[in-house]
């Protein structure tokens, strides 16, 4: 039963990594505050990753399903 779930979890995530292959996200530090003055930096953060990592993912979620299926046959 975990193993039929596992495999349409890699397939999703496998199919979303190879779609879009890396996010950004902001961060806010504070650099300077003395009373009513506030100075902010805001940063930016890529993460990045290769198509084929989704694409590994995407076949290792096949290979469970079609791998699952077998066994209980």
């Amino acid at each position: 039963m975990w193993t039929r779930s596992a495999g349409i979890v890699l397939i999703i995530i496998g199919i979303t990594m190879m779609a879009y292959t890396g996010f950004t996200y902001i961060t806010t530090k504070k650099v300077v505050d003395i009373g009513s003055l506030q100075v902010n930096k805001e940063e930016d953060h890529t993460i990045q990753w290769p198509p084929y990592v989704g694409a590994v993912l995407l076949a290792g979620g096949v290979i469970i399903l079609v791998g699952g299926r077998k066994s209980r046959i």
